[in-house]
């Protein structure tokens, strides 16, 4: 089976050259040349289903580092949720058009669940302390495992001098740096801006899920996320938690409210009292239907 491809198209006179691997040695050879030539290697991880705040990921690791791979792939390890794994949105023919309408030289790790796993789909264990226990942690036991086995795995396939994730998964952000610390990876984790609709809505793989009506009525998250830091440091932090709450349930009928939470930027410990020394954040996770959506904003 040939593993490594070369994407070669033509688009308004420019060439566009996509080196596209599903193999794990293919994509560490290609690296090692790069980086023997003294040139630095960026990772955008990714699971597909690509969109513009994936593609804003990519033009920041282009502006840090001489090359830069995306790779795609649906990780089933942080997957809590059977039917979410089965209905999260596979698109690789498109994503891979996206890319070449988008960038002349990318290279692309696209591989297969037994090439990451073998036949052993299972999460390693990793000790991230008190970061993992909220939120995110709370709501979807075993997740922050599944997302640090496969990042451990691609950071040692890819071997990159800088990885790239946005903000939306803020505490994924604080979990992945905590996994380099753990495992002593010569990686730098580099947090991204928030990629938003127009509406303002948090850019995810998972709005594909979601038609127009659907993205319009979901804006109520970003909404009172602007409503929260509207009113930072006016209210004690448990009564702007009850606000924000009750917002959710008198407003409107379309989002369930999973949790609105209050947390320092750097431990991700709730408060109920503000101190103007630290740094906060207010974080959302709500339904959309079936439809699983999280957001977060710093309040200051």
């Amino acid at each position: 089976m040939q593993f490594a491809t070369i994407v070669l198209i033509l688009r308004r006179l420019k060439l566009s050259v996509l080196q596209v691997y599903q193999d794990k040695q293919a994509i560490l050879d290609t690296v090692q040349k790069i980086k023997k030539n003294s040139q630095t290697v960026g990772l955008v991880p990714t699971m597909g289903a690509l969109h513009e705040g994936h593609l804003s990921l990519i033009r920041e690791a282009e502006e840090h580092c001489d090359r830069v791979v995306i790779s795609i792939f649906v990780n089933p390890t942080q997957f809590n949720n059977a039917s979410d794994l089965e209905k999260y949105p596979r698109t690789l023919e498109e994503d891979i058009q996206l890319l070449e309408q988008n960038f002349n030289d990318l290279i692309i790790f696209t591989p297969t669940e037994k090439e990451i796993y073998g036949e052993n789909i299972e999460s390693e264990k990793f000790e991230f302390g008190p970061l993992a226990k909220q939120m995110e942690g709370k709501y979807r036991d075993g997740h922050f495992d599944g997302v640090g086995t496969i990042l451990k795995r691609l950071f040692d396939v890819v071997q990159p001098d800088k990885a790239f994730f946005g903000e939306k998964d803020y505490q994924q952000l604080l979990i992945v740096k905590k996994l380099v610390e753990l495992t002593q990876q010569e990686v730098e984790i580099i947090g991204c801006p928030i990629s938003r609709e127009e509406n303002g809505l948090a850019r995810s793989s998972r709005n594909k899920r979601l038609n127009a009506e659907e993205i319009d009525k979901a804006s109520f998250i970003y909404k009172t996320l602007q409503e929260a830091k509207g009113q930072f440091g006016t209210d004690n932090a448990l009564l702007l938690k009850e606000k924000i709450e009750n917002s959710f349930k008198e407003n409107q009928d379309f989002l369930e409210l999973e949790y609105f939470e209050i947390s320092e930027a750097n431990t991700l410990e709730p408060i109920s009292e503000f101190n103007k020394n630290t740094k906060y954040r207010a974080f959302v996770a709500a339904f959309a239907n079936d439809v699983r959506l999280i957001d977060n904003i710093a309040l200051n």
